[in-house]
Protein backbone atom coordinates (compact mmCIF):
# COMPACT_ATOMS: atom_id res chain seq x y z
CA UNK A 1 0.00 0.00 0.00
CA UNK A 2 1.22 3.39 -1.00
CA UNK A 3 0.60 6.39 1.52
CA UNK A 4 1.13 10.63 -0.25
CA UNK A 5 3.45 12.89 1.80
CA UNK A 6 3.54 16.23 0.77
CA UNK A 7 6.94 18.63 1.34
CA UNK A 8 7.39 22.41 1.23
CA UNK A 9 10.57 23.86 0.05
CA UNK A 10 11.61 27.72 0.09
CA UNK A 11 14.77 29.33 -1.52
CA UNK A 12 15.84 33.28 -2.32
CA UNK A 13 19.13 34.55 -4.06
CA UNK A 14 20.23 38.16 -4.52
CA UNK A 15 20.86 39.09 -8.12
CA UNK A 16 24.88 38.72 -8.18
CA UNK A 17 26.65 41.84 -8.53
CA UNK A 18 28.82 40.35 -11.78
CA UNK A 19 27.14 39.10 -14.80
CA UNK A 20 26.11 35.48 -14.96
CA UNK A 21 23.44 33.43 -16.90
CA UNK A 22 20.28 33.55 -14.69
CA UNK A 23 18.91 29.62 -13.86
CA UNK A 24 15.12 28.94 -13.34
CA UNK A 25 14.00 25.80 -13.24
CA UNK A 26 16.89 24.54 -15.31
CA UNK A 27 16.28 26.79 -18.42
CA UNK A 28 18.70 29.83 -19.00
CA UNK A 29 16.18 32.60 -18.55
CA UNK A 30 18.60 35.69 -19.15
CA UNK A 31 22.32 35.48 -20.32
CA UNK A 32 23.67 38.52 -17.83
CA UNK A 33 21.06 38.99 -15.03
CA UNK A 34 21.59 35.83 -12.89
CA UNK A 35 21.79 35.20 -9.22
CA UNK A 36 24.33 35.02 -6.56
CA UNK A 37 25.18 31.46 -4.76
CA UNK A 38 27.82 28.85 -4.77
CA UNK A 39 25.87 27.02 -7.13
CA UNK A 40 24.16 27.97 -10.42
CA UNK A 41 21.79 29.65 -7.42
CA UNK A 42 18.41 28.28 -9.38
CA UNK A 43 15.82 29.42 -6.71
CA UNK A 44 13.07 27.25 -8.29
CA UNK A 45 14.93 23.72 -8.66
CA UNK A 46 16.38 24.80 -5.10
CA UNK A 47 12.87 24.67 -3.78
CA UNK A 48 11.82 21.75 -5.83
CA UNK A 49 14.85 19.74 -4.56
CA UNK A 50 14.09 20.91 -0.68
CA UNK A 51 10.26 20.03 -1.44
CA UNK A 52 11.19 16.64 -2.49
CA UNK A 53 14.10 15.97 0.94
CA UNK A 54 10.83 17.21 3.51
CA UNK A 55 8.53 15.13 1.94
CA UNK A 56 10.78 12.11 2.72
CA UNK A 57 12.33 13.71 5.61
CA UNK A 58 15.82 13.97 4.67
CA UNK A 59 18.03 17.25 5.42
CA UNK A 60 18.13 19.95 3.31
CA UNK A 61 19.84 20.73 0.39
CA UNK A 62 23.03 22.27 1.97
CA UNK A 63 23.26 18.68 4.03
CA UNK A 64 23.49 16.97 0.95
CA UNK A 65 25.40 19.89 -1.57
CA UNK A 66 27.88 22.38 1.72
CA UNK A 67 28.23 26.21 0.30
CA UNK A 68 31.70 25.68 1.71
CA UNK A 69 32.28 22.51 -0.47
CA UNK A 70 34.71 23.07 -3.63
CA UNK A 71 33.05 20.09 -5.60
CA UNK A 72 29.59 21.94 -5.32
CA UNK A 73 31.32 25.37 -6.61
CA UNK A 74 28.98 26.05 -9.54
CA UNK A 75 27.18 22.63 -10.09
CA UNK A 76 23.73 22.93 -12.27
CA UNK A 77 20.91 22.73 -9.86
CA UNK A 78 19.13 20.05 -11.78
CA UNK A 79 21.83 17.77 -10.16
CA UNK A 80 20.26 18.84 -6.79
CA UNK A 81 16.64 18.13 -7.47
CA UNK A 82 17.93 14.37 -9.49
CA UNK A 83 19.78 13.82 -5.83
CA UNK A 84 16.41 14.33 -4.18
CA UNK A 85 14.59 12.14 -6.50
CA UNK A 86 17.24 9.27 -6.11
CA UNK A 87 17.17 9.56 -2.41
CA UNK A 88 13.35 9.31 -2.91
CA UNK A 89 13.14 6.23 -4.77
CA UNK A 90 15.85 4.96 -2.43
CA UNK A 91 12.84 4.35 0.10
CA UNK A 92 10.81 2.89 -3.07
CA UNK A 93 8.60 5.86 -3.80
CA UNK A 94 7.90 8.20 -6.53
CA UNK A 95 7.04 12.00 -7.64
CA UNK A 96 3.22 12.66 -8.03
CA UNK A 97 3.14 16.26 -8.66
CA UNK A 98 4.83 19.31 -7.88
CA UNK A 99 3.61 22.50 -7.60
CA UNK A 100 6.29 26.31 -7.63
CA UNK A 101 5.56 29.36 -7.47
CA UNK A 102 8.59 32.02 -8.32
CA UNK A 103 8.57 35.67 -6.87
CA UNK A 104 9.93 38.12 -8.70
CA UNK A 105 9.64 41.67 -10.40
CA UNK A 106 11.45 41.14 -13.15
CA UNK A 107 12.22 39.23 -15.38
CA UNK A 108 9.24 37.71 -16.86
CA UNK A 109 9.12 34.38 -16.34
CA UNK A 110 5.86 32.48 -18.05
CA UNK A 111 7.58 32.63 -21.41
CA UNK A 112 9.96 30.06 -20.51
CA UNK A 113 7.29 27.66 -18.33
CA UNK A 114 6.72 25.40 -20.91
CA UNK A 115 10.45 24.53 -21.03
CA UNK A 116 11.32 24.30 -17.15
CA UNK A 117 8.22 21.74 -17.38
CA UNK A 118 9.37 19.80 -19.94
CA UNK A 119 13.17 20.23 -18.39
CA UNK A 120 11.85 18.76 -14.70
CA UNK A 121 9.42 16.17 -16.23
CA UNK A 122 11.90 13.56 -16.68
CA UNK A 123 14.48 14.11 -14.15
CA UNK A 124 11.18 13.98 -11.98
CA UNK A 125 9.69 11.16 -13.30
CA UNK A 126 6.05 12.67 -14.31
CA UNK A 127 4.35 14.33 -17.01
CA UNK A 128 4.92 18.05 -17.44
CA UNK A 129 1.07 18.49 -17.03
CA UNK A 130 1.94 17.16 -13.17
CA UNK A 131 4.37 20.03 -12.91
CA UNK A 132 2.92 23.69 -11.77
CA UNK A 133 4.92 26.45 -12.35
CA UNK A 134 3.69 30.22 -11.17
CA UNK A 135 5.24 33.35 -10.92
CA UNK A 136 3.64 36.45 -9.10
CA UNK A 137 5.14 39.63 -8.05
CA UNK A 138 6.32 41.13 -4.60
CA UNK A 139 3.88 44.19 -5.36
CA UNK A 140 7.18 46.58 -5.36
CA UNK A 141 7.46 45.64 -1.64
CA UNK A 142 10.84 44.56 0.61
CA UNK A 143 14.00 43.00 -1.22
CA UNK A 144 12.17 41.33 -3.75
CA UNK A 145 9.92 43.92 -5.06
CA UNK A 146 13.31 46.25 -5.16
CA UNK A 147 14.35 43.85 -7.41
CA UNK A 148 17.30 42.82 -5.71
CA UNK A 149 16.73 39.04 -5.93
CA UNK A 150 14.32 36.03 -6.89
CA UNK A 151 12.49 33.66 -4.57
CA UNK A 152 10.45 30.20 -4.97
CA UNK A 153 8.23 28.58 -3.11
CA UNK A 154 7.63 24.19 -4.11
CA UNK A 155 5.20 22.13 -2.57
CA UNK A 156 5.88 18.30 -3.73
CA UNK A 157 3.39 15.31 -3.22
CA UNK A 158 5.40 11.83 -3.16
CA UNK A 159 3.96 8.03 -2.95
CA UNK A 160 6.23 5.92 -0.59
CA UNK A 161 5.17 2.40 0.47
CA UNK A 162 2.77 2.50 4.23
CA UNK A 163 5.60 1.96 6.83
CA UNK A 164 4.30 -0.99 9.56
CA UNK A 165 4.95 0.47 13.18
CA UNK A 166 5.15 -1.66 16.19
Amino acid sequence: MMITLTGLGYDIHRFAPEARPLWLGGVRVHESRGLDGHSDADVLCHALADALLGAIGEPDIGYWFPPGDPTCAGICSLRIVEKAVELLRAQGGRVANADCTLIAEAPKIMPFVPQMKETLAPILGISPRRIGIKATTNEKLGAIGRREGIAALATAAVMLPEETTV
